[in-house]
């Protein structure tokens, strides 16, 4: 049943803070939040955009840093600062004209509830609270930002064949 649903994903949507990084943010003197970002799960962002796959960010959290990540990647369905995840999530169904049987959505707190209810395939990091973790149809080994994203994108790609990169890059992962 699970390998199947890997094999239906066309689309895989990620909050930030908490999947992407493992939560902290640090504050500097002028305010602004620094976060830290696992360049494996960077590597498995970009192959998935190569290899024709949607991703997008869903965030509450925002700064042009994140934004300029993200696009570094090759992601450019980008939503920081989002209030109402849900409200987002289906005017990207529209937009990009996929239905949410194909959507792997990977959450890990409150905020993301809503909208992983909604979602194909549900996922989180292994330190997501548990009422995430409660609806999740795959919990990650891995904590948020620890390669929990990578782990995702690597087990459906290498599901439906397409892991390996032909012309693999290594500054691909660290732009």
């Amino acid at each position: 049943m699970f390998l199947q649903k890997l094999k239906d994903i066309s689309t895989f949507i990620f909050d930030v803070d908490g999947v992407l990084t493992d939560g902290s943010i640090q504050i500097t003197d002028s305010g602004q939040g620094l976060r830290t970002f696992n360049i494996k799960d960077g590597y498995a962002m970009q192959l998935a955009v190569k290899k024709g796959y949607k991703v997008c960010i869903i965030s509450g959290g925002d700064g042009i840093a994140m934004a300029k990540r993200f696009s570094n990647l090759g992601i450019t369905d980008v939503y920081l600062g989002a209030g109402n995840k849900v409200d987002i999530f289906k005017q990207y169904l529209i937009d990009k004209n996929i239905t949410a049987d194909e959507v792997l959505y990977m959450g890990d707190d409150i905020p993301d509830l809503n909208v992983m209810k909604l979602v194909g395939l549900p996922t989180c990091p292994a330190d997501a609270v548990e009422e995430i973790k409660a609806i999740s149809k795959f919990v990650s080994p891995y904590p948020g930002g620890k390669t929990a994203v990578r782990h995702i994108i690597e087990s459906v790609l290498k599901v439906q064949g397409k892991w390996q990169d032909a012309q693999p890059n290594a500054s691909d992962s660290g732009k």
